[in-house]
This record gives C-alpha cells, structure tokens and sequence, in this order.
C-alpha cells in the first residue's frame, strides 16, 4: 500500500482500536497467479505475536479454505469510514482539486488451520460475545449447542499471526490547520454516518 509519511498510522493502541472496530474485512490470498477475496469477521488477540494474532472462519466450500496451507502469505484489508472532500472546504478552492479522507490498515501474515474443535469453539464464543455485549438479552452460542455442533463441520477456522501491520490514515494531514478545521466541521454537521465518522477520526475541534 502507498502511505506518504504524513499519512502513516504507526501507533499500535491507534491500530489495535481500529481492528476492532472495524473488524469485517477483506481476506485475500493468490492461488496460481489468481487473486482469491472473502468478507469475513475477525477477532483480534493483541498479545499474540508482535503484531497480534487475527482469527477467523470461512465456509469449508468457500475455494479459499483450500488456500489455507499455512505456506502462504495473505492479507487482511480493514476499511473504516471514508469520505469526499470537496475543494470548496479550502480556503483556496480554485487551486485544489477533490479528493478523499479514509482510513484503512493491511495486516499481512501466513494463515493457519484451526483444527481443535475445542478452539474452534471458544473462537466462535469469543466472536459472538463480542458483537452481543452491550444487547439487552444477548445471544450465546450455549443457547444452540446441538445446531452449532451439526454446522461446525462446515467450516474451516484459522489464525493468522500479523507479521507486517500497514496503517494509512488520510485525514488532511498535508493541508494548513484552518483547511483541516474546515473539513472537519463540514464533515460533522453532514447527514452522512460515514462523514461524521471521518470527522471524529480527524481529532476534536
């Protein structure tokens, strides 16, 4: 991924919060010169390994589960909120052309087969009680054990140690601090959740 130094994110608690977050991503691996994509949730274990350690499952017959050698190198893309920044929000619009806010983190790593049903499990758990917290009356796997047991074998779990983590986070850095303001504002007052989520990215007023 091209990141101009002044749109790198490098801070590890910044891209940890981020992954998690946003942690519906693209998982991408090549298999005989083709590019092979699934959107998939993953959960992130932070203490695993320099980077972390991304977890995850896809159908067994998803194409890709065959790709899962632990030989090859693939990557997670996680894509936050986004947004378009018109040139009328600088101070000199007649000498700027549009462009585009976003933030988006590459996590790169070999990918592994999970094959303790135990872990596969807990995995699952883990996944499930992390998108239920917070619900009035969450939902626990617990509650379908005999229907989580007739569906698990068809599908394949893996882990994917981070071995190369990429954070590029384009909030206007590059421009003066009353253009920054400018975009920010325009984007907190916008009717779009998107906006409104790149406006929060690009700090407090």
């Amino acid at each position: 991924m091209y990141v101009p130094r002044h749109f790198a994110e490098e801070d590890p608690a910044v891209l940890r919060q981020f992954m998690q977050d946003y942690n519906f991503a693209t998982f991408v691996t090549q298999h005989h010169g083709q590019m092979v994509a699934s959107h998939l949730p993953f959960m992130l274990e932070a203490d695993e390994g320099a980077h972390g350690t991304l977890y995850a499952h896809l159908a067994k017959a998803n194409p890709q589960a065959a790709q899962l050698d632990g030989q090859n190198e693939a990557l997670v893309i996680f894509q936050g909120p986004h947004a378009y920044i018109s040139p009328t929000l600088y101070e000199q619009p007649d000498v700027n052309v549009p462009t585009w806010n976003y933030a988006v983190i590459h996590a790169y790593g070999v990918p592994k087969v999970i094959n303790e049903p135990s872990q596969v499990h807990h995995m699952l758990d883990e996944l499930v009680d992390y998108h239920e917290a917070g619900s009035a009356e969450p939902y626990s796997t617990a509650q379908a054990a005999a229907h989580v047991e007739r569906l698990m074998p068809g599908i394949v779990a893996f882990r994917l140690e981070i071995t190369r983590l990429e954070g590029k986070f384009k909030l206007s850095q590059n421009r003066s601090l009353t253009d920054r303001a400018r975009v920010r504002e325009a984007l907190a007052i916008s009717e779009r959740a998107d906006d409104q989520a790149v406006a929060a990215l690009m700090g407090p007023k």
